[in-house]
């Protein structure tokens, strides 16, 4: 397991130790250990962490915001469940697959302008899902 020195995972993660201190001290980052000569060794867990905070900066977040949204993170569920969910929303998808190709027939069957509103009506729900997935996927793992 790689464990850096504030020094180093400032230059790894283009900060500076001054912000490492205040992201410690504010509970952000947590050093893995300490080494013999009481310097605060942080993991690459942490590295990875750092990059999602500046992320989350950029996009406006403040810092409490990233702290209370990280701590949901660290909280996430074990692995087995996680697995279980997808596999549960892999078998959703599917039902909704059956379910729209047991409507092509009918779809088919409307005036253009009924087709046109169905879509309309249902367009905006589509999108919001993919998105919240596409969301879920970029994030990755949780910390």
């Amino acid at each position: 397991m790689t464990l850096y020195r504030i020094g180093e995972l400032a230059k790894a993660a283009s900060i500076s130790e001054r912000t490492i201190d205040y992201y410690t001290k504010l509970g952000l980052i947590v050093p893995e250990t300490r080494s013999m000569k009481n310097y605060r060794l942080y993991s690459h867990e942490t590295l990875i962490a750092l990059e999602r905070i500046n992320q989350l900066k950029h996009e406006k977040y403040t810092l409490e915001e990233i702290k209370t949204m990280m701590s949901k993170w660290n909280s996430a569920a074990p692995e087995t469940d996680v697995s279980d969910k997808l596999v549960e929303l892999e078998l959703q998808m599917q039902r909704l697959e059956r379910e729209v190709k047991a409507l092509e027939p009918m779809i088919s069957g409307l005036k253009p302008v009924q087709a046109k509103r169905a879509l309309a009506a249902l367009l905006p729900q589509g999108v919001a899902c993919m998105e919240a997935i596409r969301l879920l996927l970029l994030q990755g793992p949780p910390m």
